[in-house]
């Protein structure tokens, strides 16, 4: 008897976790905005609901991890990124998290997922290791993207002058979004680092690596050499 309202409690559970992500689901379709979406889908994410508006959702939701599981297993852009702002960071198994980052090819959710969730999730520094060496350069990015924090926040064991080492040989011919996390390492070296400031600023001048990248008005090239130049200066000015 006590097995039966065990499993009745269960199906009662479940059912209205189901019918909320319906629900969700449905929300998110109502936001759907064709501008949006062509906006959104010129930097390769495949969602036409407003940010803004997102993260309102995301708001009145509050926090609900199981609801952020479901929504992630729904494998649809827009549900993925709520489910990143409403989500437990810490919550999440090494493992889990792994599976997550190789499923993330849109590249917001790729970028929230490591922003908002690994980096506050305490297998960071394990998955940063081993994502930088991993053959898939979206892989990959995402530990450079988590080596660069450390450049900035806990540069304590690093080895700067191996990443640059490293950034110096396969920067110019890596994938987009490896090169751009590569590119950010080597600013931010540059940056937060005076005694390899020369040596980040070389690199960047002899690679050339987003020299030429569109910038719109008042906001900085991220060409390294440029962007370290103008952050140093700002810290000098302090």
């Amino acid at each position: 008897m006590a097995e039966t309202v065990v499993t009745q409690v269960t199906v009662t559970q479940v059912t209205v976790t189901q019918v909320t992500v319906t629900e969700v689901m449905a929300e998110l379709a109502a936001l759907e905005d064709p501008k949006a979406r062509a906006v959104n889908e010129k930097h390769g994410d495949d969602h036409g609901v407003n940010l803004g508006r997102l993260r309102a959702l995301a708001k009145r939701l509050k926090t609900q991890q199981d609801l952020a599981r479901r929504l992630w297993e729904t494998d649809d852009t827009a549900a993925r990124l709520l489910a990143i702002l409403i989500c437990r960071p810490k919550a999440f198994e090494r493992d889990e998290l792994d599976v997550m980052l190789r499923g993330a090819r849109a590249p917001k959710v790729h970028d929230w997922l490591v922003n908002y969730v690994v980096k506050k999730n305490p297998h960071q520094e394990e998955l940063r290791l081993a994502w930088s060496a991993d053959p898939d350069p979206v892989v990959a990015s995402a530990g450079w993207a988590l080596t660069t924090d450390r450049v900035a926040k806990k540069p304590e064991g690093l080895d700067l002058a191996g990443l640059l080492d490293v950034i110096e040989a396969q920067m110019k011919d890596a994938p987009d979004r490896l090169q751009w996390a590569m590119n950010h390492c080597l600013a931010q070296i540059g940056i937060e680092h005076a005694e390899y400031r020369a040596r980040a600023l070389d690199i960047g001048e002899r690679l050339e690596v987003l020299r030429d990248y569109p910038t719109s008005p008042g906001c900085t090239s991220p060409f390294a050499p440029i962007w370290i130049t103008e952050m140093v200066r700002r810290q000098d000015a302090g």
